[in-house]
């Protein structure tokens, strides 16, 4: 469903990715991990058409270097760094954009909030409330739900638990591992790698932009390129 091959991309003269090489399978749900700077969150923009790559190729949903738009229209739900929500806007309108983004014929917006009430319902009582006024937990709860809304096939989230308290984090990661149990494939992309590697089956792990490590989320987890790269 996701796949990057010998990936590099630049901002300006920087080479910011190194020759990446991911996949992600149907109904996987995969973390890549790495600390600040590593370049993870360039990784989520590449793969949803935001930054185009210097060099390698990727396909999303079996659609090779394809737009944003295009991306979404696949079915691919994404889940930005720092939420990216529209403060300014109520959150059902906010809802409702990420639904035209990704909708399906077969699903209605009021069959997609329902479905989100099961799994947010806070978040139904707060759709005339301005986006701009939620709490920083509530409003990671509008992303996602956002990106959900449409019942996409893939969802591609960077980090998630980002200033989240440590509670908040606990349920959110568990509602992920919910919707991968439900189907969905799932790139979580991640710093918190303790949480990550309890929910993912693999991992990857990125280092100034390039991939130092893959495995299976139980190896990494007593791996030691993990431990140097968050302990030492």
């Amino acid at each position: 469903m996701i796949e990057l091959e010998a990936v590099s991309t630049r901002y300006g003269a920087v080479p910011m990715l190194r020759e990446v090489t991911l996949r992600v399978g149907a109904g996987e749900l995969v973390c890549l991990l790495g600390p600040n700077g590593a370049g993870k969150t360039t990784l989520f923009k590449t793969v949803a058409g935001l930054i185009r790559p210097t060099s390698g190729t990727v396909r999303v949903a079996g659609s090779p270097d394809a737009r944003t738009e295009r991306i979404a229209a696949l079915g691919v739900g994404l889940v930005p760094e720092n939420r990216r929500l529209f403060p300014g806007l109520t959150v059902a309108q906010n809802l409702c954009l990420g639904y035209e983004a990704v909708r399906r014929e077969r699903v209605g917006f009021d069959q997609g909030l329902e479905d989100i009430g099961r799994l947010f319902p806070r978040v139904l009582e707060r759709l005339d409330q301005m986006a701009g006024t939620l709490s920083g937990g509530e409003q990671a709860m509008v992303a996602l739900a956002r990106a959900l809304i449409g019942r996409p096939t893939v969802l591609v989230m960077d980090e998630p638990s980002l200033g989240l308290a440590p509670k908040l984090i606990r349920e959110y990661f568990r509602i992920v591992e919910e919707l991968h149990a439900r189907g969905s494939t799932v790139l979580l992309i991640e710093q918190n790698a303790g949480m990550a590697l309890r929910i993912a089956q693999r991992g990857y792990v990125l280092s100034r932009g390039s991939v130092v490590a893959d495995d299976a989320a139980e190896a990494l987890r007593k791996s030691s390129v993990v431990r140097n790269l968050y302990f030492s």
